[in-house]
């Protein structure tokens, strides 16, 4: 199992520096397009692809006004994001490494939707993860 995604599985993150072509820009990270998105407001979309570093951007996006639908589509958001960001040979080369194993979005800032923190939690993105990876497989 990989329960922390830093270290030789930094490239799990949503942080890691990856060009993420989404919505007609090309965002520096996952973290960066995901928290735009939940925003239909142009300038604060402008904000977020701004940010230095994707720490920036996530500060950012808990400030916007979220779309309607935000919590409706979350979860198909950010597993469009993890499939555009494996598209990159490399990436999605890593990720196909990582088979068999379980991707656990490990995490001490108490994210129980996205991940696991205390042993608790959903671990969307860590299925997500799975997912993009089972189907690199095929």
């Amino acid at each position: 199992m990989i329960d922390s995604f830093s270290g030789q599985y930094r490239f799990l993150s949503n942080f890691y520096p990856c060009l993420v072509d989404y919505e007609g820009r090309y965002w520096p990270t996952v973290e960066h397009a995901f928290q735009a998105a939940k925003t239909l407001d142009q300038s604060e979309k402008s904000r977020i692809f701004n940010a230095v570093k994707p720490g920036d951007a996530k500060r950012l996006g808990r400030n916007v006004r979220l779309r309607p639908n935000w919590n409706q589509i979350r979860v198909e958001v950010m597993h469009t994001l993890v499939e555009l960001k494996f598209r990159e040979p490399a990436l999605r080369t890593k990720l196909i490494a990582t088979h068999p194993m379980k991707l656990v979005e490990g995490n001490h800032w108490n994210d129980t939707f996205w991940g696991v923190c205390d042993g608790k939690g959903e671990n969307q993105l860590g299925q997500i993860l799975m997912m993009v990876r089972d189907s690199a497989l095929l």
